[in-house]
């Protein structure tokens, strides 16, 4: 019984074998590769830098006198134009001190009226008049006094702008120089952003830091901002802490959209003049560095190391390593090692290469 199962279990396993090699196919050993030539060209690379943005005014308003919060007009969030009032404050001392003031000039004024009569008809002398006169002077400068206290009790608006929330309610007790609200103007506004030293030395290569440079705005919601803003200016020292350097955008908002407070990316684009490209997938890594498949006149391929000096998102800045005028290859770069001889090759031309990726070098 046991000859007749190693029998049967044998001719299985030869039937499975004949089974499995009837139905592999044989691999086609033939791979077509692709070749192309670096561009050489000018081109943009876009630096984004973290922002935050300012209003072009933002103040905080604050209570000029002491005394109970009277009225509030103005709503949080709303805007305001320059002179409207935004809250007042409980009058009636103010309103009596000034009332009282005022009876002391019509008072004084009577006095002077008189000695001035008097003195004409030297009655009184030229000092008696003079001090009526004086008295009359202290009466007016206490009464501008007593109207300059009542009208700080009528808090204005002292640009236009938006107002922010209440920092205090109705009927609060409010001491001199107590916070009401803040109030922005964001017709236009600045956005700050910081500038590592070695980029900023960059920069100064690029650039004149004294004409106008153009810069964007990434929102928070992944959406530039629909307006260009302009390099303004930039702060005289670095942060010895940090070792970065401030710099400052000037954004138009005529519609309102950004606000005070918000953040953001900067865009800052840096020219490159006449660089040589390579596609990103044209290149491989080892131990952190770059290299690229260089195709000699034999079709012979060669390792070459490669120096970048920026980057798209689909492209290499190559800073040394190519001149532009090599062919590098392009797909099948996992396929070959140093020194292997391409037997089947496509050309692809250079332009036809670079319109085809996700970011094309402008």
């Amino acid at each position: 019984m046991l000859k007749k199962y190693l029998a049967y279990a044998a001719s299985a396993l030869i039937g499975i074998n004949l089974v499995a090699c009837h139905s592999e196919k044989p691999e086609d050993e033939t791979v077509i590769f692709e070749i192309t030539t670096p561009l050489k060209k000018d081109t943009v690379i876009t630096r984004p830098y973290v922002g935050v943005v300012y209003a072009h005014q933002h103040t905080e308003i604050r209570a000029l006198e002491k005394g109970y919060l009277e009225k509030i007009y103005v709503d949080e969030g709303k805007p305001v134009k320059q002179g409207q009032i935004m809250f007042q404050i409980l009058p009636i001392v103010y309103q009596a001190e000034r009332d009282k003031a005022l009876a002391e000039v019509n008072y004084a004024e009577v006095e002077y009226q008189n000695a001035k009569q008097l003195a004409e008809k030297n009655v009184i002398s030229p000092n008696e008049l003079a001090l009526a006169k004086a008295k009359l002077e202290k009466a007016k400068a206490e009464l501008a006094l007593a109207e300059a206290h009542l009208k700080f009790t009528n808090i204005t608006a002292p640009f236009d702008g938006l107002m922010d929330k209440y920092y205090v309610r109705l009927g609060a007790l409010l001491d001199e120089g107590d916070i009401l609200t803040t109030l922005s103007d964001i017709s236009k506004l600045w956005v700050y952003f910081n500038v590592p030293e070695a980029e900023y030395l960059n920069f100064k290569k690029h650039y004149n830091l004294d004409s106008t440079i153009r810069v964007k705005f990434l929102m928070a919601n992944g959406e530039i901002f629909p307006y260009d803003g302009v390099i303004e200016t930039i702060e005289a020292d670095f942060d010895n802490e940090t070792g970065n350097i401030a710099f400052r955008a000037g954004f138009p908002n005529p519609k309102g959209l950004l606000r005070h407070g918000e953040t953001g990316n900067i865009l800052f684009p840096i020219p490159y003049k006449n660089v040589v490209l390579v596609p990103q997938k044209a290149t491989f890594e080892i131990l952190e560095k770059k290299f690229v498949y260089v195709v000699d006149n034999n079709n012979v391929v060669h390792q070459r190391e490669i120096e970048l000096g920026g980057e798209l998102q689909d492209i290499f800045i190559v800073k040394n390593g190519l001149n532009g005028n090599e062919k590098i290859l392009l797909e099948g770069i996992r396929k070959v090692k140093d020194g292997d001889k391409l037997k089947e090759f496509k050309f692809i031309p250079a332009d036809k290469v670079y319109n085809n990726l996700k970011t094309y070098a402008e």
